[in-house]
């Protein structure tokens, strides 16, 4: 049965055909993105392995560059993050042979490259920022709802259905608790991935509200006391609560500080204001956290200063691992372990494992640059009528949320293509030079069908 994993495929190439791959995108890929867990794969010998949101984005890519390609503006993002799946692949070839390098660059394709290419070719050129930033937060609340279920009962709803559908594939992701509550995960694997993704969706969520984006109730629900905006934002906290993972939390938190500079009427006044809570709040919460990790895991007092004191161990004990193989790392599945460390809970050291220090240097890069060019952006912006509506700020708090909390887990899963997915919207914005969300053309709704011949004649 793990044939089911290209059905969304499938659908989506129906989908693309008949309506377009505006449409696809949104009704069709960030469903399935969102919702349906992405370590479930359709195992065939001889070709790579396909999730269900790999396989609804191919057709979708293929057409919408067949369509629109040669309309492609190429931009500073376009070398970062080539870039960096260029060099995953040679690394891989070089460390583990052919086979295992074309697993990897499919999974670096339909994962990075095809994310940001469609979320940059398509959101901003075809008006589709406020539509797809609704979609995006409602499927997130839609997983923190159902996502009750799984924090009374330890159980991810759907994951026993498909379990029986992909034997053995889901046993290595399972519940895990913390303060004696189970720590929700939803589609996302573990906890603290599903805070990451929770805090993305937050953060968007704030920004449509403060833009006036929302309806004032829920079609079916009208008499409902809360707004909708209210409902949706309410149980977005309540979610990324349930994960009681403190990386996304104090992500959460800096991005929160960074948004509301763009909320300030005078914006170099609150940027002083964040910089010297960042010195003299900041410097001594470091120092802390510093000396709060610097035990032995045996003498820890807690359960999370045993964690801490864990990541500390990590970073002395595996950089010098790292160094030794420091251009084109050891390779995804076979960097050296060490005994009692097999998890590498900082994403920075694992990427330097397994790709090298080049490789980091394109994801750290892609993160500063990003926020740099989003941040100088947005400052030379006038205050909009409407506080907060500024978009370029939600976007760089949500690249602080990222890279703040990959530095305490690995980044996998969903959380990969929501970060490319949210560089491509940016790189997308920018090159836009639009501050205000403009309306979805026709090609979007359209369903006139998609026609190959008109592209390749």
């Amino acid at each position: 049965m793990e044939i089911l994993a290209i059905v969304p495929g499938i659908i989506a190439a129906i989908v693309t055909f008949r309506k377009s791959p505006q449409y696809a995108f949104l009704n069709v890929y960030l469903p399935v993105f969102l919702l349906l867990p992405d370590y479930y794969r359709w195992t065939v010998p001889g070709i790579p392995k396909v999730t269900f949101n790999q396989g609804a984005i191919l057709p979708i890519a293929f057409a919408f560059l067949m369509r629109e390609g040669h309309k492609w503006k190429f931009s500073l993002g376009d070398v970062l993050v080539f870039g960096l799946v260029a060099w995953n692949g040679l690394s891989e070839y070089v460390n583990a042979g052919y086979k295992e390098a074309q697993n990897l660059t499919f999974d670096n394709i339909s994962w990075i490259l095809l994310p940001y290419v469609l979320a940059k070719g398509m959101i901003e050129p075809s008006g589709l920022r406020v539509p797809f930033a609704k979609r995006y937060v409602f499927l997130l609340f839609l997983v923190a709802v159902t996502a009750v279920y799984e924090f009374k009962f330890a159980v991810v709803p759907y994951k026993p259905f498909f379990d029986r559908l992909f034997p053995w594939q889901g046993t290595g992701w399972v519940t895990t608790f913390r303060y004696g509550f189970a720590r929700i995960a939803g589609p996302y694997g573990h906890a603290i991935l599903a805070g990451i993704m929770l805090v993305s969706g937050f953060r968007i969520h704030r920004w449509l509200e403060w833009s006036g984006h929302w309806e004032k109730s829920f079609r079916h629900f009208p008499k409902l006391r809360l707004s909708k905006g209210m409902i949706i934002r309410l149980g977005l906290i309540a979610g990324m609560v349930m994960t009681f993972a403190r990386g996304p939390w104090i992500g959460g938190v800096l991005a929160a500080v960074v948004t509301a500079i763009g909320r300030a009427k005078d914006r170099k006044k609150a940027l002083l204001v964040v910089l010297g809570l960042l010195l003299f709040v900041g410097g001594p919460a470091m120092f802390y956290l510093l000396s709060y990790a610097s035990v032995s895991r045996q003498e820890a007092k807690t359960v999370s200063q045993e964690s801490a004191a864990y990541r500390k161990e990590l970073m002395d004990r595996y950089v010098e691992i790292a160094l030794e193989k420091s251009i084109l790392g050891w390779g995804r599945n076979t960097w050296p372990k060490i005994l009692g460390m097999p998890s590498i809970d900082n994403y920075y050291l694992l990427l330097a494992l397994m790709h090298g220090v080049v490789a980091v240097g394109f994801l750290v890069s892609i993160i500063l640059v990003m926020s740099v060019r989003l941040f100088l952006h947005s400052m030379r912006q006038p205050p909009p009528v409407l506080r907060g509506s500024t978009l370029g700020f939600t976007l760089l708090g949500i690249y602080l949320a990222i890279g703040f909390s990959i530095a305490t887990v690995f980044m996998g899963d969903q959380v990969i293509p929501m970060f490319y997915l949210i560089t491509g919207w940016s790189e997308g914005y920018l090159l836009s030079g639009r501050e205000s969300a403009g309306s979805a053309p026709a090609a979007v709704a359209s369903s006139k069908p998609f026609s190959f011949r008109r592209i390749l004649k």
